[in-house]
């Protein structure tokens, strides 16, 4: 599907580049079809079918930015982290990371980030470099102490010390991510607690969000677009909720793009609307065609233009009702982006 297809005007002014007061201060889409309705997150518990099932994704996000000297030289170099891999000679750990400084960070280069130090062992095509990463009790330890929080570049700052909550949901769990689930930095205790006053379940499942969030489509034709790997974690408690809800005829709602794709990813091939547990890798690529078998309804933030996410939810709702939306949201103001608002869609009919 041609990559066109999912472009938009987005006026620079409209991305968020701080969250709302309140997490569920954000203003809320209500999308039904190509009707549009506004509405505040606060009110998004009421919205929810009682009896359904909400998914949401409970990884944690690294603080994976780091700053440091090329060595010798001193020249700025910034590291991005972006996952283990395996421990080095001399006791170093391996990461895979991306960096940026004024000339190209190359085999055998170091840096200096005072108590952190790393060296170049590889630079893949892609850009992706393998590092030797050597930190006082663990680079893990290191970064939830010193690391930087990976605010998208969009927002055009540095990271500030209210990132620290605020770009992590209520509920993260296990540091794993390089990238807040968005969708879920909306959701508070308080809401959690309505829903389940209400009958709702709440469930989560575990996806690493990796480099893919950070790579722009540059092909024409998004059948062409490489998609990154990322880590799921469908457990088999999970599997048992959605099948009791099948049983039951009540809805599956995902809180996020991830939750989406990771139980699409584990969808059971058997049995439409049911998952098998699993745990891997996931390259799916989710576009116009895709034809869901788990989800029913998706709270979602606004994604940017040409972005394999807005290809997922226009999948999800229908095309030509992303199009509408998103041109009620431009003209109604909407906050875009990570920190921005948000929009509560149904699975079109299929």
């Amino acid at each position: 599907m041609k990559t066109e297809l999912f472009d938009y005007e987005l006026p620079e002014e409209l991305i968020a580049v701080r969250p709302a007061e309140r997490r569920d201060a954000s203003r809320l889409l209500v999308v039904d079809g190509e009707r549009c309705e506004h509405r505040l997150v606060s009110e998004w518990p009421e919205l929810v079918p009682e009896g359904a099932l909400v998914v949401l994704n409970d990884t944690r996000v690294r603080r994976a930015r780091v700053f440091g000297k090329r060595q010798p030289g001193g020249g700025r170099v910034e590291l991005f982290l972006l996952k283990p891999l395996a421990t080095g000679q001399g006791g170093a750990e391996r990461w895979a990371a991306l960096g940026r400084a004024n000339k190209p960070l190359r085999v055998g280069t170091l840096i200096d980030a005072g108590e952190l130090s790393a060296e170049v062992e590889q630079r893949a095509e892609d850009g992706v470099l393998t590092l030797a990463v050597r930190a006082p009790g663990g680079v893990e330890a290191w970064l939830s102490e010193h690391g930087h929080v990976p605010i998208p570049p969009y927002m055009r700052r540095d990271d500030e010390p209210a990132d620290l909550e605020r770009y992590q949901t209520v509920y993260a769990r296990r540091t794993a991510s390089v990238a807040a689930p968005t969708a879920g930095l909306h959701l508070t205790e308080d809401g959690l607690k309505r829903l389940e006053a209400r009958g709702v379940e709440i469930a989560k499942l575990e996806l690493e969000v990796g480099l893919g969030t950070f790579l722009p489509v540059q092909v024409d034709d998004l059948d062409q677009h490489p998609m990154h790997s990322e880590r799921i974690d469908v457990s088999p408690p999970l599997a048992r909720s959605i099948a009791d809800k099948r049983r039951a005829g009540a809805p599956i709602v995902a809180v996020g793009t991830t939750v989406v794709r990771a139980l699409e990813s584990a969808a059971d091939p058997e049995q439409p609307g049911h998952v098998r547990p699993r745990s891997g890798e996931t390259r799916l690529l989710i576009q116009p065609g895709y034809e869901f078998r788990v989800v029913d309804a998706m709270l979602t933030n606004f994604h940017q233009p040409k972005s394999t996410l807005l290809a997922l939810v226009s999948a999800f709702a229908g095309l030509d009702a992303i199009r509408a939306a998103y041109r009620e949201a431009v003209r109604a103001r909407y906050r875009f982006l990570s920190y921005g608002d948000a929009m509560w869609l149904a699975r079109r009919a299929q």
